[in-house]
């Protein structure tokens, strides 16, 4: 039995955030209800084409799922979601400022009907506040907590190469939900959770905040190397394999001279002998290890790495990554059926002992009939509210 099996999400929620919080909530065995615009649906689902034709964001954030095509400026659908949300544990939105308190479904409309319901908010800056009703995106979040400015090389910023805002507020949203649960679980009693990206990512830069502020300059940017770290980041052996170590402390430092390097000096050379004087003396250390690495081949290199006991790692690709022997070792992969065919995704990464669910994704109101028998109405009698995804996109 999964852990959350018996609970029920009502999601009205589109992108990243909020539903990356609601596919967790799946994968323990909650109930999750997505709410989805006829015609078009959650517009994640045009982000691209690029899984059999469906969107890759769309198929990895929504498995699991059931999908209710609704008109929400209709009577009916007006009255079909509050019956859904009358039945519903946990009510998630993210929708835009004010959207929710017009459906009737803000949070003090909610549980002033019924204390025990659990309200999320994902908002972008805040419901309070100058940002209140401001746009927020993900690269825009990276970009106003400081975080584009920690990451690229010392010529150029980069984002990072994922939805870092939406995936940190979703993963607080998740374990917000959690929390409430427990709580409610003892208490009887619901709550009202809202969280932001921007104060979701915040969080996430705290250590170069923390740096920021007492050393009164920002860590720099280094590539794939660590800012407050050496040596930590990517070199290249001999035949042209780039591998990357991380060396955390003194000892360690110590073996790697010894044992990798062949150089037991280096440990002694006082440019290097603590992590600080390395950090300020990074290219002389670059350069030493350099030397060394581009004389050996990457087994070699590797087999003098793991005598050591020196974290490294290879650089790999997103197509190397699919491959890894670690996932096919430890059975992480497991098929997901989508409307166009299934697709391999990986097991989330919470084990509890029994398997989490890996239900289909949905098509655009592949539920919606169901949904309305199971809540008393008759789906002939909503036909506004009945739309395939096939008939959406032909």
């Amino acid at each position: 039995m999964l852990p959350l099996n018996g609970i029920t999400v009502l999601s009205l929620e589109h992108a990243v955030a909020a539903p990356f919080a609601t596919r967790q909530l799946a994968d323990l065995g909650a109930r999750v209800i997505k709410v989805e615009r006829p015609r078009s649906g959650d517009f994640a689902r045009q982000y691209d084409n690029s899984v059999h034709g469906e969107s890759s964001y769309f198929v990895w954030l929504n498995r699991s799922k059931e999908s209710i095509a609704l008109d929400l400026k209709s009577e009916h659908g007006h009255l079909v979601l509050h019956k859904l949300a009358d039945r519903a544990d946990v009510i998630v939105q993210n929708l835009g400022p004010g959207a929710a308190a017009r459906l009737g479904l803000s949070a003090e409309d909610v549980r002033d009907r019924d204390p025990s319901k659990i309200v999320v908010s994902v908002t972008g800056w805040g419901s309070s506040g100058p940002w209140a009703d401001r746009k927020a995106y993900d690269l825009l979040v990276q970009c106003e907590t400081g975080l584009v400015s920690l990451t690229g090389t010392p010529d150029q910023v980069a984002k990072v190469g994922v939805s870092i805002a939406d995936i940190a507020a979703g993963m607080y949203a998740f374990s917000g939900t959690l929390a409430a649960l427990y709580r409610r679980q003892a208490t009887g009693e619901g709550a009202t959770i809202e969280v932001s990206l921007f104060e979701a990512l915040a969080e996430w830069v705290g250590q170069p905040a923390h740096f920021t502020a007492g050393a009164g300059q920002q860590p720099g940017r280094f590539g794939a190397q660590h800012a407050t770290i050496a040596p930590y980041g990517p070199f290249q052996a001999g035949d042209g394999h780039t591998v990357l170590i991380a060396i955390q402390n003194e000892p360690e430092w110590s073996r790697f001279c010894t044992v990798v390097l062949q150089r037991p000096e280096v440990a002694e050379d006082f440019r290097f002998t603590s992590n600080t004087l390395r950090v300020a003396n990074r290219s002389d250390v670059n350069a030493v290890i350099t030397e060394v690495f581009t004389a050996l081949p990457t087994a070699e290199l590797e087999s003098r790495l793991a005598a050591a006991r020196i974290a490294f790692a290879g650089v790999n690709t997103v197509s190397e990554f699919l491959d890894h022997p670690v996932l096919a070792a430890r059975d992480r992969w497991r098929m997901v059926d989508t409307e166009s065919g299934p697709v391999r995704a990986l097991l989330p990464p919470i084990d509890m002992g029994a398997e989490a669910r890996m239900g289909p994704v949905p098509a655009l109101g592949d539920h919606t009939a169901a949904i309305l028998t199971e809540l008393g109405f008759d789906p002939a009698e909503h036909p506004g509210s009945v739309h395939s995804h096939h008939e959406a996109r032909n």
